[in-house]
C-alpha cells in the first residue's frame, strides 16, 4: 500500500475534516507527543478488527488495515526517532531497514537524523535480511542474547539490558533508557502482542493508538495483547483517556488515540 489519500474526520474532541495533505501538517499536529517524566515518549500503534482480531487469515496485520490506517501509520513514523518491534513480529511481517516516509515535512526539528529500527529479542537472533543490511537494526536483548547478537552485528548496534534476577530476559525500561541516552526519545512501538503486553505490564506506554478496521475475522486470530508466559494473570483495570478519535467516512475505519499516563483532565 503506497497511497495515503483517505479523507479523515475528527469526531472527538471537536469535529474537523482532515483532508489528504502531502505534508500532513494537521495530522502531525494531532499526533504531537506529550512528553513523559522520563524525558521520552512511548507510543504504541496497533490495528484490530471489530471482533478483536489482531491479524487476518494470512496471520499478517497488513491484511486488515486500509488507506486510512496507512495514512496515520506514515505520520506516526515520520514523528518518531525509532520503531520498536519484537523480533518475531519483524520476522513474520518482513520488516526491512527503515527510512522516514517521503513527502511528510511536518514534525519536530530535533528528531534523530534517521529513523532507527530497534528489535527486542530474548534470544538475540536477528533476521538475516536485517543483519546483512547496510544499516542493521539496533537490538535490545538480555545477557546471553547480547552475545548472539554481537556475532551478527557491530558492537554499537547491540544494547544489553538484562532483567534483574533473570539476566537472560530483557529489562524493557533499561532498554528504553539506553535509547534515550542515545538521543532516541520518540519511540513508536509496532508490536507484536507479546511485546505490547510486557510494556503495558511494566507501565512503559504513554499512549496507545488503535485502528479499528471495519471487518470481522472470527475466533482464529489473537488480540493485540498476548501473554508470553502461559497462565499470566490479568493486570488490574486501569483508566485511559481518549485524546482523539478519527473516522474514515469512506470505509468506517476508526482511529483512536488513548492517553495512558494522563487519564483524567
Amino acid at each position: 500500500m503506497t497511497s495515503a489519500t483517505a479523507p479523515l474526520d475528527v469526531v472527538l474532541p471537536a469535529p474537523e475534516h482532515v483532508a489528504p495533505d502531502p505534508a500532513e501538517e494537521r495530522l502531525a499536529a494531532l499526533y504531537s507527543p506529550a512528553w513523559g517524566t522520563a524525558g521520552r515518549h512511548v507510543r504504541v500503534n496497533m490495528v484490530s478488527t471489530v471482533d478483536g482480531g489482531a491479524w487476518g487469515p494470512d496471520h499478517l496485520s497488513g491484511s486488515i488495515n486500509d488507506e486510512a490506517d496507512w495514512r496515520v501509520f506514515r505520520v506516526l513514523r515520520a514523528l518518531a526517532d525509532v520503531v520498536l518491534i519484537g523480533a518475531g513480529t519483524a520476522r513474520l511481517e518482513g520488516y526491512t531497514a527503515l527510512e522516514r516516509p517521503g513527502g511528510i515535512t511536518a514534525g519536530p526539528d530535533d528528531r534523530a537524523a534517521r529513523l532507527e529500527l530497534v528489535l527486542v529479542t530474548r534470544s538475540g537472533r536477528v533476521p538475516t535480511a536485517l543483519a546483512d543490511a547496510d544499516r542493521p537494526p539496533l537490538v535490545v536483548t538480555g545477557a546471553a542474547g547480547a552475545q548472539v547478537a554481537g556475532d551478527a552485528l557491530p558492537a554499537d548496534r547491540v544494547i544489553a539490558a538484562p532483567a534483574p534476577g533473570d539476566p537472560e530476559s530483557v529489562d524493557l525500561a533499561a532498554g528504553l533508557d539506553a535509547l534515550t541516552d542515545r538521543g532516541l526519545r520518540r519511540v513508536l512501538c509496532e508490536g507484536g502482542p507479546h511485546l505490547l503486553e510486557a510494556m503495558l505490564r511494566a507501565d512503559l506506554v504513554d499512549e496507545l493508538c488503535v485502528t479499528t478496521s471495519p471487518c470481522l475475522v472470527g475466533a482464529g486470530p489473537g488480540r493485540i495483547v498476548a501473554a508470553s508466559v502461559p497462565g499470566l494473570p490479568a493486570t488490574p483495570a486501569r483508566p485511559a483517556r481518549l485524546a482523539h478519535l478519527l473516522h474514515a467516512p469512506a470505509t468506517g475505519t476508526l482511529l483512536a488515540r488513548w492517553d495512558l499516563h494522563d487519564p483524567v483532565r
